[in-house]
This record gives structure tokens, sequence and C-alpha cells, in this order.
């Protein structure tokens, strides 16, 4: 099934919790939750308490995407507090495997990230770890940006890969996702769909979130 991830980055952070009843109501089953360093990325957002008082006001998954330089330092206080899943970019662990087993190991799914610029042949040897892969469709750092048609070429690679090995990883992607290419993104193989300012920027969230998933219903439909 197709999940549609609304981020929060784009949300009104003045009327979060009121955001993330929205989005719920509109029947999101994940929250997409950006972690920015000022490092790694040009942007800084936030840490383990925000994540903590999400946990308190929803029971959506918590979608953890740490854009950090020290992974292994934080994931597992982001665990603690309450995220589901946590991803991690290639671009920034020296030790990607072990990464992606201390976080299984901590009680979180796994996932592996990677940059418009990064090959997704630097994932061969760790698609047996992850849980899931994100596909970076905008440089990260920044909401609100457009897509890159690129990232189209990389999911199908993924999923060619994942028949031919028999695994079962899902295939996130993030960025300038809209309801115009939605279609098209499905049909490349993605499963799990991050949206903000697609979501968050109309005057009615939880509409939105509900017209998105009536469009994957849809695809999907057509598409077996």
């Amino acid at each position: 099934m197709i999940e549609i991830a609304p981020s929060i980055l784009s949300a009104d952070f003045a009327r979060l919790g009121e955001d993330i009843a929205k989005v719920e109501r509109g029947g999101a089953r994940m929250l997409h939750v950006d972690v920015m360093d000022g490092h790694f990325v040009p942007n800084i957002t936030l840490g383990p308490p925000v994540v903590k008082s999400l946990r308190k006001v929803t029971r959506m998954q918590l979608d953890v995407h740490l854009m950090i330089s020290d992974a292994d330092r934080y994931a597992g206080a982001f665990i603690d507090n309450g995220a589901d899943l946590v991803s991690v970019h290639q671009e920034a662990c020296p030790h990607l495997d072990r990464t992606l087993n201390m976080i299984r190991g901590a009680g979180a799914q796994a996932g592996v990230v990677i940059n418009p610029s990064t090959p997704v042949a630097t994932l061969v040897d760790v698609l047996d770890v992850a849980d899931f892969v994100l596909i970076m469709s905008v440089n990260p750092g920044f909401g609100g940006q457009k897509f890159i048609p690129r990232a189209l070429d990389k999911v199908r690679a993924l999923a060619a890969m994942r028949r031919e090995r028999g695994l079962d990883f899902k295939i996130e992607i993030d960025g300038g996702v809209t309801l115009e290419n939605m279609p098209a993104i499905i049909r490349a193989g993605c499963d799990w769909l991050v949206a903000g300012a697609t979501v968050f920027g109309c005057e009615d969230p939880a509409a939105r979130v509900a017209e998105m998933r009536r469009i994957a219903e849809e695809v999907q439909t057509v598409r077996v």
C-alpha cells in the first residue's frame, strides 16, 4: 500500500499539534520529521525533545530523517523519544552497515538516504540491511523545492534491484512531490511519498492527504 507521509518541515510550528491532527484525519499513517544540524545541510531544525512531544499527540508512525553529520551519536536519542523509523545519509555515515544495524537493534526501522548526486550503486551492499531507502528528489536542506526528474531513474533502478534480489525494502521519495507528479512516482516503484508544501501549503491539509491517497489507489489499481 502506498503511504503519504506529510512533512512537518512545511507545517505551522505555532500550531503543530493542530496541523498534525488534520493530516491524521485525512488518513495519513506516517509523519515525516526532518532533522537538520546546520553542518551536513545548510539549515537547523529540531531535536529529540520535539520528537518526544510529537509522540504524545499522534499515533502515526514517526519517520525521522537525520540530515546530520553524526547519526551514530544521536539516532538512539530519537528512537528513545518515539521515532519508529530512522533514516541516515549514505554520504554522512562512514560505517553505514554498522549504523543501520544499530538503528534496528535499538528497535526502529532503519533507512538509508541518498542525495540527488549520489548513485544508487553505492547502496548495493546494504540493501539487505535497510528496511527502506529514501531517494532525495531535491537537494536537502530546505522545503518547497522543485522536483528533480532524474530521481525517477533511481527509483526504477532500486525497484529492479529489489525484484532481482528478492528483497522487501520500501522505497521512499522526498522533495517536490505534487498531485501532478505523484502518479509517475508511484509507477516508477515508490511505496512512500513525503509531501510537505503540497499538504501543509493548502487550506485543507486533511482533504489534501485524502486526495493524495485517492490518487495513489487509482494509480495502483491501473498498475495492477
